[in-house]
């Protein structure tokens, strides 16, 4: 049985359709992020999940019943949004213990105080307990958002980019301590962002969008190695996907419907002698690895070098490479050419 379960649902607003006969199955325990830019249908499709939006055609069913006409408060679902929304005259022990005291739970104060404690201890918040919620950094306040869904212990977890207003160390740590939580406590989470680095670190699979339609579902290395289209391609890795024509390197048994090739940064190889010409254009280090913009024939093409690659200075005149099964070939469609 699936935990929820999206059956063709769609969902318009007016004339702008936000969600297009979307299906997707969520398993118990699974962690499942929601991949696209702004106005992809993210956020539309968790609304619809949680009851706060109703589908116009389709189905949605949780823990196997069928949910459609169910209530926000029916569901069992918990809903972590951007914005942190506690309560300022509140405590963080309050703030936590706020669900667990409403009229329909049935939860004694020291059965509250166990829950709160454990959650507080796990999310490193129980030393802030007595603090006012107006009191604490953006980290220590979603760490109390999320402390407040986890003693729930709702059938889902839906997440509307929870982290993306944090600084980026705090970013970092808070989405490692969230996959820890989520691993220990085996919690079923679908989780929305246009982060790319949070989807390749968190998610068991993806699921990217574009403009309210699903195209592509995958674990991260599904993704990012078979992607099934130049736009999806481009959702994942930083620096992104060089996407180029067909006859930009001197390859080999090349498909006959193929129009343009992919290769990502970290295939591309960089020498003296052999390959196809270019002119390095910018170097960026970024620690153990260093990126590279040169210029082939008119296009930009990023390379991802380590430590043990050729030096190389701004102006020089290489030669680049890369292996032939590594290239991802798309037809005219921008389509992925399958079994190349």
């Amino acid at each position: 049985m699936y935990r929820v379960s999206l059956k063709n649902v769609s969902k318009s607003f007016g004339e702008q359709t936000a969600v297009i006969d979307l299906s997707l199955d969520i398993k118990k325990g699974e962690f499942i992020v929601l991949l696209g830019p702004t106005g992809a249908g993210k956020t539309t499709t968790l609304r619809l999940i949680s009851g706060l939006e109703k589908p116009e055609s389709g189905t949605i069913e949780i823990n196997g019943n069928f949910a459609n006409d169910l209530s926000p408060a029916q569901r069992n679902i918990c809903f972590i949004f951007q914005q942190y929304s506690l309560y300022p005259h509140y405590t963080v022990y309050d703030n936590i213990a706020f669900p667990l005291r409403s009229p329909i739970q049935n939860f004694s104060e020291e059965e509250i105080n166990n829950r709160i404690l454990e959650v507080a201890k796990m999310l490193k918040i129980d030393h802030k307990l007595k603090s006012k919620s107006t009191l604490l950094s953006g980290g220590e306040m979603q760490r109390v958002a999320i402390a407040r869904a986890l003693v729930r212990e709702p059938l889902i977890f839906l997440m509307d980019e929870p982290l993306s207003s944090l600084d980026a160390k705090m970013r970092d740590e808070l989405r490692f301590e969230l996959k820890r939580i989520q691993q220990e406590l085996e919690a079923t989470i679908l989780y929305v962002t246009h982060d790319q680095v949070e989807a390749m670190t968190l998610a068991d699979r993806i699921g990217v969008l574009k403009n309210g339609k699903l195209v592509q579902t995958g674990t991260p290395r599904e993704i990012y190695e078979k992607p099934s289209s130049i736009y999806v391609a481009k959702t994942l890795g930083n620096p992104g996907i060089n996407i180029l024509p067909i006859d930009s390197f001197n390859l080999t048994d090349i498909p006959s419907q193929a129009k343009y090739i992919g290769v990502r940064p970290e295939d591309i190889k960089i020498n003296k002698k052999i390959g196809t010409k270019a002119k390095i254009l910018i170097i960026e280090c970024l620690g153990a690895e260093t990126s590279v913009l040169m210029e082939v024939e008119g296009e930009n093409v990023y390379s991802l070098l380590d430590d043990s690659d050729i030096a190389i200075q701004e102006g020089d005149i290489v030669h680049i490479e890369t292996v032939r099964r590594k290239v991802i070939f798309f037809d005219k469609n921008e389509n992925i050419i399958q079994n190349t």
